[in-house]
């Protein structure tokens, strides 16, 4: 572990709801949207900065801070970053500076608030990257429920907005309870072992991993944890709420929602390292978690007729192959889950974006309102092919060596589970290629597709950045890889 010189991560997180404070002093509200570039820009040179400062022959956490927050709780303000993580706060900036972008021109009303709340947004995901405090991560993945709630509400495209975005807060509200739980488990676990309450009570998360735990103790703490993680991935049958949120919320926002899964991530980050020998005992469950997530994801996605459902169900149906990553337990494993996380940042919500941009453009995503789009969008067709070719990890894109991985090590440690995401790949390729064909090959069939215009500048640059990502990863996966190594075979060592 290394401690920070200088608080980075702290200027990272906090520079984005000074910008959104600024927006609202700024006196033309016109200037909302270039006041929010500018300081997603800023974001991005900062996380670059700790990107490259980063050292991945380190264990550990590196650019520490810590300072005591509440102390009657012994509640910590601490802030750091280590290999599994690193990568995910560049890739969250670019993520937002898309969504910011490509609502350049589709928000008209009240700009301030919609960019403010983006900010505040990517401020709290930010923050549950970099949180090694229990208290702190639960502020931050709280506060993420604000500015999505009222994103969805006043700028969705569904006449259902408000009911999805009451939806989506209830489960998330929901899953927080059993997250909750099993952090105040753990705190008076290390109570009880470092000299009783309050004096030994903590929920600093490096102390957690030091805290020895009984295994009866183990399985309470990963199945609270687990539970709460679930409604967030999404796992089947927590999942319903994000097919409503696709189909009633702003696409830029959706995008957010399927490119971060911050559920996974919860789910490397606590709950096998905090409960280590229970997770090798219901690896069962996590390994049939993710392969009924993947079946049925793609089972479902098979059945839709809109562009939007196709790839939340779609969405669902690769988590699971995160999830069964997780689940073997093994360093090719887990490799293979961090870097289809990281995908997901780039492929789906890029796919999310350029449907946005599509639902701009047509009015709708139905396929039946589509069909011969390619003939007069052929970049924004030619894009959405390429990262649905992500998706499905053919060889050359980013997508290829994150599945390749998962499948090897799910194929090796649980026979059924990988046999069956095998299955879910060639179903997965079927219904893509299946939609894709409906909707952007054959003739021309709506005067609307006739009179679209292609991608303008700057949606061409998000996207074609995004794609330049996706090739670079997939012919060069090394230089994602030699990132996550060593904080990969920490995590294995762990186990044991």
């Amino acid at each position: 572990m290394t401690e920070a010189n200088f608080p980075l991560l702290s200027l990272l997180i906090i520079t984005l709801p000074v910008g959104g404070a600024l927006i609202w002093l700024w006196p033309n509200a016109a200037h909302a949207r270039w006041l929010a570039l500018a300081t997603a820009i800023v974001d991005l040179l900062l996380s670059l900065t700790v990107l490259f400062r980063f050292d991945a022959s380190l264990s550990g956490f590196q650019f520490v801070e810590r300072t005591v927050w509440m102390s009657s709780i012994n509640a910590q303000y601490q802030v750091g970053v280590d290999g599994l993580s690193v990568l995910f706060l560049p890739l969250t900036v670019v993520l937002f500076i898309g969504v910011i972008l490509s609502s350049w021109h589709s928000v008209a009303h009240m700009q301030r608030l919609y960019y403010s709340l983006l900010l505040l947004l990517e401020s709290a995901t930010l923050g549950i990257f970099c949180a090694l405090d229990g208290i702190l991560f639960m502020l931050f993945w709280e506060m993420t429920l604000i500015p999505i709630y009222f994103l969805v509400s006043f700028w969705g495209v569904g006449p259902n907005r408000r009911f999805a975005a009451v939806k989506y807060t209830l489960f998330m509200l929901a899953g927080g309870i059993p997250l909750l739980f099993g952090f105040v488990l753990l705190a008076f676990n290390h109570a009880e072992v470092a000299g009783g309450i309050p004096s030994g009570l903590t929920f600093d998360y490096l102390e957690w991993l030091k805290t020895p735990l009984s295994l009866d103790i183990q399985k309470q703490v990963f199945l609270l944890l687990m539970l709460g993680f679930a409604f967030k991935i999404p796992l089947v049958p927590f999942h319903t709420w994000l097919p409503v949120m696709a189909m009633q919320g702003p696409a830029s926002v959706t995008a957010t929602l399927v490119g971060l899964k911050l559920g996974a991530y919860g789910m490397i980050r606590y709950v096998v390292p905090l409960a280590p020998q229970a997770a090798q005992e219901f690896a069962w469950l996590l390994a049939t978690a993710g392969a009924i997530g993947m079946l049925y994801g793609a089972v479902a996605a098979m059945a839709q007729t809109n562009l939007r459902r196709m790839l939340a169900f779609s969405s669902i149906s690769h988590v699971g192959l995160v999830v069964l990553g997780i689940a073997t337990f093994t360093q090719q494993g887990l490799q293979g889950a961090i870097f289809q996380l990281l995908n997901f940042v780039v492929v789906a919500s890029g796919l999310f974006l350029i449907t946005g941009l599509l639902h701009h453009r047509m009015g709708s995503t139905d396929i039946i309102s589509l069909g011969g789009a390619a003939r007069t969008m052929p970049l924004l067709s030619a894009f959405f092919l390429l990262f649905g070719l992500a998706a499905m990890g053919i060889p050359g894109t980013s997508g290829f060596p994150a599945e390749f991985l998962i499948l090897y090590a799910a194929i090796t440690t649980h026979t059924g589970a990988g046999l069956a995401a095998l299955a879910t790949v060639i179903i997965g390729a079927a219904y893509f290629v299946s939609l894709y064909r409906k909707a952007f090959l054959g003739p021309v069939t709506n005067i609307a597709i006739k009179q679209a215009a292609d991608l303008q500048p700057r949606e061409l640059f998000i996207i074609g950045l995004s794609a330049a990502l996706i090739l670079a990863a997939g012919f060069y996966p090394a230089s994602v890889l030699d990132l996550i190594d060593v904080s990969a075979q920490d995590w294995i060592n762990h186990l044991k």
